[in-house]
């Protein structure tokens, strides 16, 4: 217990002290980060590095360690083995404050770290009682390590938040360790709460230094190496799930964000506005009462995970289905379009109507390309465009323009679709406005049956190599 509070406690003063010295260092070489009234909140450049300060606090405090306690560095084992692979997550940390490396680069160091890490033995073999695999293991750990690297890299976007959000999740993990009387990984985890503490004087709202990537990219790597080693002294069915608890709340921004994106087809390495703290913030809260909410929740999750740590498995697997309606709920009052879209088309039939349109329109195209004249391709498409509910057909090809009126309409409000094709030549569809959903993007409707139906023009005809130029009326 002398060890840890000599780590924790030097730590602490090493951050005090040392964190607003390269503050100073970074503002005069320009190391800063500038804001942008975007994304970027805070109102004037502020130094970013702040892994640095943080790094060296916790290296010092080892060396307070060696002189005065009880056990040498050599005698850390945990944290010798992970040091290689965290030094090559906080070399490219740095890289990236200053060089702004692309995503491809980053992930290839956290791959690069995560076998490094693998082969020092944070190795995940199952969940709970399932056993993975023997050759899923090493893909298993690097990919839970990515989780955590870049969940609190996704989370960094207000004043203390990734610093406190990690603070929460090393003080759990601290805690669990105790608990498990499993010393090494409390060792391993008191110098960096202590940092965090200390760090957090200058790192709070209103921030005069940030993390950057050099800060949230080690401390999310090392949580996750620090979660495979609690779960494999864990001694429930539960496994890995007291350490996801315990880093719920950036897990779940960064899942939310990879699925969101996926939903608005945007590049999941994209940057957004929509992360939990954004929506906070767009629901009135201040950045401080944000960041505190957030707290609250870390403190809860860090209960829950704590408590299902614990031997009694049937209160731990209660415990968990209790925290996860807990996060349905918190997930449904942020408010995502996106969720609640999908959930609605789910729910009354809408994705199944849209993935049956989609079909058919492929199929009515395959059809179109596969007939062999223009008589031919126009009683497909006739037979085709019936089932979408338009009304009226014309196709204007060459010398002949052909017509059909599938359902006679007398004084009803009709929508008309006009897709250019070749020349002069056009297709040009009638709608009720009262009619059910089409289930069909209009942009994607026109080209699928302008590509098809370009071959069937007459050769004769110039072709305009112009994009779609679909045109809606209101009749």
């Amino acid at each position: 217990m002398n060890d840890l509070l000599i780590l924790g406690g030097s730590a602490f003063v090493f951050a005090l002290i040392l964190t607003p010295l390269f503050r100073n260092l970074f503002r005069m070489l320009g190391a800063v980060d500038q804001p942008d009234q975007a994304r970027k909140l805070h109102s004037r450049p502020v130094p970013h590095l702040g892994g640095i300060p943080i790094l060296v606090a916790c290296l010092a405090s080892f060396l307070v360690l060696a002189h005065v306690g009880n056990r040498g560095i050599s005698n850390l084992p945990l944290l010798v083995k992970i040091a290689p692979a965290a030094a090559v997550i906080f070399v490219f940390g740095v890289l990236d404050d200053l060089l702004k490396l692309n995503p491809l680069e980053k992930l290839g160091a956290q791959v690069i770290a995560g076998v490094m890490a693998y082969s020092a033995g944070v190795q995940i073999f199952g969940f709970g009682t399932f056993t993975l695999p023997a050759w899923l293991d090493l893909p298993a750990t690097i990919l839970w390590l990515i989780l955590c690297t870049n969940a609190f890299n996704l989370i960094d976007g207000l004043d203390g938040l990734a610093a406190g959000v990690g603070l929460f999740a090393t003080a759990t993990t601290l805690i669990a360790a105790l608990i498990a009387h499993n010393l090494d990984l409390a060792l391993a985890t008191a110098p960096l709460v202590g940092a965090l503490i200390g760090f957090l004087r200058y790192n709070f709202n209103p921030a005069t230094i940030f993390l950057g990537d050099s800060g949230s990219l080690l401390i999310g790597f090392l949580l996750g190496c620090f979660g495979v080693f609690w779960s494999q002294k864990s001694y429930t069915i539960l496994g890995m799930t007291a350490p996801l608890m315990a880093l719920s709340i950036p897990m779940l921004d960064a899942a939310l964000a990879v699925v969101r994106r996926f939903l608005r087809k945007r590049p999941i390495m994209e940057g957004d506005r929509g992360h939990i703290h954004h929506r906070l913030l767009d629901r009135g809260l201040s950045p401080r009462k944000a960041v505190l909410l957030l707290y609250s929740l870390c403190g809860v999750g860090a209960v829950f995970s704590l408590f299902s740590s614990l031997n009694a498995n049937h209160y731990a697997a209660l415990a968990v289905l209790i925290f996860c309606g807990v996060a349905w709920i918190g997930i449904q009052n942020l408010g995502y379009a996106e969720f609640g879209e999908a959930r609605r088309m789910i729910l009354a039939g809408g994705f199944r109507a849209a993935l049956n349109a989609q079909l058919s329109l492929q199929a009515l195209c395959q059809s179109l390309n596969e007939s062999n004249s223009t008589e031919e391709s126009w009683g497909v498409l006739c037979a085709g465009l019936d089932q979408f509910g338009f009304t009226e057909i014309q196709w204007s090809s060459g010398d002949t323009r052909y017509q059909q009126v599938i359902t006679k309409i007398t004084g009803n409000a009709t929508w008309e679709l006009r897709i250019p094709l070749t020349g002069r030549d056009y297709v040009e569809l009638k709608r009720l406005t009262e009619a059910p959903l089409l289930h069909l993007n209009i942009g994607t409707l026109a080209e699928a049956l302008r590509s098809s139906l370009v071959k069937s023009e007459p050769a004769s005809q110039p072709h305009n190599e112009s994009f779609v130029a679909a045109s809606i009326h209101a009749a």
